[in-house]
């Protein structure tokens, strides 16, 4: 079932998460859903407040870009398909236990703030602890895009937007944009729910 995207400017989106209970029998219908409306709403990744849900869960899904990296010349860049080719992962309860490398800026957008993309600064590895839709305890080590998408969702779970990471100055730029989102002055080809 797709479910509405919770818009900037939704107290839910502001929350830190809780922990969800081990095997709890909802979460396989949770991420059903929410592969659902993140494929429907063309995103690479998805955090259960983006939805409503206070709990400690985001999937990612970016094999869709792998592609463009394969039959490069650039050893970096096939390294980066070799990331991507298997990066669907659902990540329950998950904790970061470290964030390494050097800061590097790179265009993000996201499905809750529509229209909006700005470069955020982020480092290029994070290893990430959690359980995967199995109930399986991982602990892993991401690099690049893979990294920043995963940085990007843990965010959402600690209540935190990619806007909160720009500078002031972009921010005031931005302040109309944000403003009519927050009072559903758009149409972003998904359904959402704003704040009242």
């Amino acid at each position: 079932m797709k479910l509405p995207i919770y818009a900037y400017g939704h107290p839910v989106l502001r929350k830190e998460c809780e922990e969800l209970e081990e095997k709890d029998p909802a979460v396989k219908q949770i991420l059903k859903d929410m592969f659902e409306t993140m494929y429907a709403a063309n995103g690479v990744g998805l955090a259960a407040p983006q939805v409503g849900m206070n709990i400690r869960v985001f999937i990612v899904d970016a094999t869709r870009y792998a592609d463009d990296y394969k039959e490069s010349k650039d050893p970096e860049e096939r390294d980066e398909y070799e990331n991507l080719k298997d990066f669907k992962k659902v990540f329950i309860n998950p904790i970061i236990v470290e964030e390494t490398g050097d800061e590097w800026a790179f265009e993000e957008g996201c499905l809750s703030i529509p229209e909006i993309r700005a470069d955020v600064n982020r480092p290029e590895n994070v290893t990430i602890e959690y359980f995967d839709e199995n109930w399986k305890l991982k602990e892993e080590t991401y690099v690049g895009f893979a990294a920043r998408v995963i940085q990007h969702e843990y965010d959402h779970i600690e209540g935190v937007l990619f806007t909160d990471k720009i500078s002031p100055i972009k921010k005031r730029l931005m302040q109309r944009k944000l403003l009519n989102i927050k009072k559903g002055n758009i149409d972003p080809g998904y359904k959402m729910r704003f704040s009242k």
